[in-house]
């Protein structure tokens, strides 16, 4: 009996995981979504789930430190809750980067962007398929996975300089659009954190699966 709800409390665990990476991967969607098509209620909406994050992220805290606490996990179990309670420190991070491209909706108001966006929704595109596919390697076990998704990362490294690059040329073109320029650059350079912290992700699922501590930034 002891075992079975022990069995039952780490599988809530892991879905409560998944669970908070599928909210975050919809939050960085909906604040890019704002972001291009400057729509302010759907950055404010977006900003409203902070709370949820956290509340989740707080829940799975507690539920990592119980099961440390009360059950005395061995081996693999061990690793996986220890994972966890790193993992979700990440996409509680995630969250709060991706809370912040939907702030820059709400400064820039209806201010005209200085050019189409294009590369910042792929950098969206990119980090969220990293995000899904390093949460799938943890509920899935498969370091091979979280070693390919933590590659994906220079192909977002090579779009934030590309990014950057471009919007400087913008401003020694026109300095009078710093801070519609500026917000631009704050909101690729959050996606790119949030790259990082996908490699974070794999990196600690490639522990929980094979023991070895790697670095993958």
């Amino acid at each position: 009996m002891v075992r079975n709800r022990y069995e039952q409390e780490l599988e809530k665990l892991k879905s409560n995981i998944i669970k908070l990476g599928e909210i975050v991967d919809v939050i960085i969607r909906d604040a890019v979504v704002s972001l291009k098509n400057q729509d302010l209620a759907l950055a404010q909406s977006t900003i409203e789930r902070d709370k949820e994050v956290d509340d989740l992220a707080c829940d799975i805290e507690k539920a990592c430190l119980r099961l440390i606490a009360l059950q005395q996990p061995m081996a693999v179990d061990l690793r996986t809750i220890a994972t966890a309670l790193k993992i979700q420190i990440d996409l509680e991070r995630m969250g709060d980067l991706g809370v912040d491209v939907a702030r820059i909706t709400t400064y820039q108001k209806n201010e005209p962007h200085v050019k189409p966006l294009i590369d910042i929704p792929r950098m969206s595109d990119i980090v969220r398929e990293m995000l899904n596919s390093a949460i799938r390697s943890f509920g899935e076990m498969d370091s091979d996975l979280a070693h390919r998704t933590a590659e994906e990362d220079d192909i977002v490294d090579g779009l934030y300089d590309q990014v950057r690059r471009e919007l400087m040329t913008y401003y020694v073109e026109d300095p009078k659009r710093l801070a519609s320029i500026s917000n631009l650059l704050f909101a690729s350079k959050y996606l790119e954190r949030i790259g990082d912290h996908a490699v974070n992700v794999c990196e600690n699922v490639i522990y929980m699966v094979t023991g070895d501590r790697v670095h993958l930034n």
